[in-house]
């Protein structure tokens, strides 16, 4: 029989149809795109692509040239734009602003490679921090309120350009997800005073039927009302709010969890689209006692359709216990 189940924080209910589920392994893969010949993030393509903003690269080499293991630059095609002010109005029951704010893109490796698991894990540990300094520069202009850094990897997931990358964006208003998350951490946190996220932590590394790997600092785990198959959240063991806190050491053990977990996908699913998202806290709260900041990595192997976009629920065929010990063992 379905099961409903209510995700603790937000108050969404997701319907697990297992009857829908077909073999794990059997949902579908994606073709990797082969090495695109010109393709404008690959090393020594450098005037391609926007001045780089940040970089990781060789003692001696000049911005903008070679020698580069990660770039920051601007998206070509931004959807926000750091020139202007925003000029907040309203027209009647409608309010506007300017379209102010930062679109970045991360350049992870300067050999053409299509997921973070084809490029050294040092190289990816550069990018995490680059993350963190961006967001941490980002977060000194007073016109913006949040930074999202995600990654789309496959065309499925939304990923037009296949060379190995991320992006963030940064608003000049929370968005609405991260606000519903807050609201819900918030109403747990006044009725309870604990953090719903510690809470879910401390009972998953109980329970342990949800947990995908366990680094101590870090835990990655299968959300026990998670949207779509496979899907995997990361979590600091202990309360953080804010991700540009992070200092060094643990961003590195973070940084290699995320790609563990990521390796795993790959290998239980093959050659998986997937999008990941970073929740974090405003940039214009201090600490936060009710929020914990987390990844939630999103494979996108069912369709997104009539009835979920109608009624704001989720249909997954198959139960997070259930993926968690498929990924957790690899695909065995």
């Amino acid at each position: 029989m379905p099961e409903l189940r209510r995700d603790p924080v937000t108050g969404r209910w997701v319907i697990f149809a297992i009857e829908r589920a077909r073999r794990p392994a059997d949902f579908a893969s994606e073709e990797i795109d082969p090495p695109a010949g010109n393709c404008p993030f690959c090393e020594g393509r450098e005037a391609q692509t926007p001045p780089e903003i940040y970089a990781s690269r060789r003692q001696g080499s000049a911005p903008n040239s070679q020698g580069w293991r990660v770039r920051v630059v601007s998206n070509k095609f931004p959807a926000l734009r750091i020139e202007g002010e925003l000029d907040k109005a309203g027209d009647g029951p409608y309010d506007r602003m300017n379209g102010v704010g930062a679109h970045e893109v991360f350049i992870e490796g300067g050999e053409h490679a299509s997921t973070v698991t084809s490029i050294p894990a040092d190289t990816f540990r550069e990018a995490v921090r680059a993350y963190r300094e961006r967001m941490v520069d980002l977060k000194k202009d007073r016109r913006l309120a949040y930074a999202l850094i995600f990654k789309n990897v496959g065309r499925r997931a939304g990923a037009s350009i296949s060379h190995n990358h991320s992006q963030l964006i940064a608003t000049p208003v929370v968005p609405i997800v991260v606000k519903q998350e807050m609201e819900g951490a918030k109403r747990y946190f006044e009725l309870r005073e604990r953090c719903i996220y510690c809470d879910m932590l401390r009972h998953e590394r109980g329970a342990k039927s949800r947990i995908v790997a366990d680094r101590g600092s870090f835990v990655a785990l299968s959300p026990y009302a998670s949207r779509f198959p496979f899907e995997t959240w990361i979590l600091p063991s202990k309360h953080v709010s804010h991700f540009e806190s992070t200092p060094d050491a643990e961003l590195d053990t973070f940084s290699d969890l995320l790609l563990t977990v990521l390796a795993k996908l790959e290998r239980a699913l093959g050659n998986v689209p997937y999008n990941y998202v970073f929740h974090t806290s405003p940039f214009v709260d201090g600490p936060v006692e009710h929020y914990h900041w987390h990844v939630e990595i999103m494979p996108r192997v069912t369709m997104t359709a009539g009835f979920e976009w109608g009624s704001g629920f989720y249909i997954n065929p198959v139960l997070p216990e259930d993926s968690a010990k498929f990924l957790a063992n690899g695909s065995h």
